[in-house]
Order: C-alpha cells, then structure tokens, then sequence
C-alpha cells in the first residue's frame, strides 16, 4: 500500500462502515466469495505472485519479475496477482508476455488502488480475508518477491497454513538471496533456535535467484506427485 495525503477516496472506508449492520455485512461477504469463486474456478493451473506496489518500472526487481511471470506463463500457468503496480505490474506485465492469463485481485483502499495496464481479468475487493482465500485456494504455487508488510503477510500465512495442514503442501519460493537471507537468517538464529518453529518447517519454502529456475521448480514439484 503506498501512502498519498491527496487521497480523494480517504472517506470510503467511514463510507461503507457495516460494523452496525452486521447481518448485512455478511450478504456483501458473500458476494465477493460468490464472484471470486465463480470466476477463478475457470482459470485452471494458476500461480499467485506476491511483491511490492513500490517498485519502480526502471529497477533490477521490475525486471527480474517481469522475467520470473514470463516464464511461469510459459510454462502453462495463468498468473495470478494483487492488481496494483510495481512488482505486481511486472508480474502481470510478464504473464502477458508470454501468452498467459494475467489476473489482478484489487482491493478497495482508502487510497484507491487501480488494476494496472496488463490485467486480463479483474476481481475487487473490500475484503482482505476474502481476496486472501482466493489467492491461495485457485493457486499452483506462491511466488514471493520482494516486498514490504503485505507480502511478508501472504508469505506468513501461506507457510502457516502448510505447518499447520489446513491446505496441502504447495511450492512456496522466495525470489532474490540477497533480499531474503537476513529474514531466514533470523528465522534460523532467532525463531528455530528458540525451538518456536521444527527444522522441518524451514523446508515449507525455498529459495531461488534466477526467473527460469521458479517455473522449473514448479514443474518439477507436480512432477514428482504425478
């Protein structure tokens, strides 16, 4: 999410205040799953890609994720992201490169955020738990790209769901060493040698550096399922 002090939609949010209509609240809950589900489960093998809204077109990570979306796309997987520009711009971007489905999952903020140039096909949402089912039930994989609060939340949340064996095991990968290592230093150092998490759990994700290499991963997961 990226902060502006001239947000003419800074008012939405106190505008579709339902905490005191509770019982509609849910109808409206409703429909965005209604729609969600309608939509993807027409999508087929999909990939969620996750980075941040701040990266600039003109950076190493735009590119890199623009690479890392062309060659899942490629490799037969509509990509799936959260719609918004940056790294998720350079993933849909990517995606329709290489000839496959671009998807963007918005969501409405109190800064509005529009769908970038390169989705195919977009879903809104006012709900981040309700877009958060949708990443993870209509995916293949999670691609983590550099990123800020929101990816580390998609990250978390996807590897709790596979500790905990509320979803089947899928591929997690981290994209950059060099932007990931100091969280999975701490993770080791910190979180696994207080005994806080099982060193099987630190095998949930993986790490890779280069674009061909993620889809390769991927492939090679369902391979060895099949």
């Amino acid at each position: 999410m990226v902060k502006n002090k001239h947000c003419a939609n800074k008012d939405i949010l106190k505008e579709d205040d339902f905490t005191k209509e509770d019982t509609w609240r849910i109808f409206r809950i409703m429909s965005e799953f209604v729609d969600g589900f309608e939509v993807l489960s027409k999508v087929g093998k999909a990939v969620s890609i996750f980075g941040s809204a701040r990266t600039k077109p003109d950076t190493k990570f735009y590119k890199l994720a623009e690479e890392v979306a062309y060659h899942i796309a490629k490799a037969g997987f509509a990509v799936i992201t959260g719609s918004g520009p940056g790294l998720m711009e350079a993933a849909n971007k990517g995606a329709r490169r290489g000839k496959g489905l671009s998807i963007g999952l918005n969501i409405h903020l109190p800064c509005e955020q529009k769908p970038n140039q390169y989705v195919d096909t977009v879903l809104g949402f006012r709900y981040f738990f309700v877009r958060k089912v949708m990443f993870v039930k209509y995916a293949k994989a999670f691609v983590i790209l550099p990123g800020g609060f929101g990816t580390l939340d998609e990250f978390f949340e996807a590897i709790t769901l596979i500790q905990t064996e509320r979803i089947a095991k899928f591929p997690v990968i981290l994209f950059n060493s060099q932007y990931w290592k100091p969280l999975l230093e701490w993770l080791k150092k910190t979180v696994y040698a207080h005994g806080n998490v099982d060193k099987n759990d630190l095998d949930i994700f993986i790490l890779v550096d280069d674009p061909k290499e993620v889809a390769l991963a991927i492939k090679k997961f369902y391979a060895q399922k099949s």
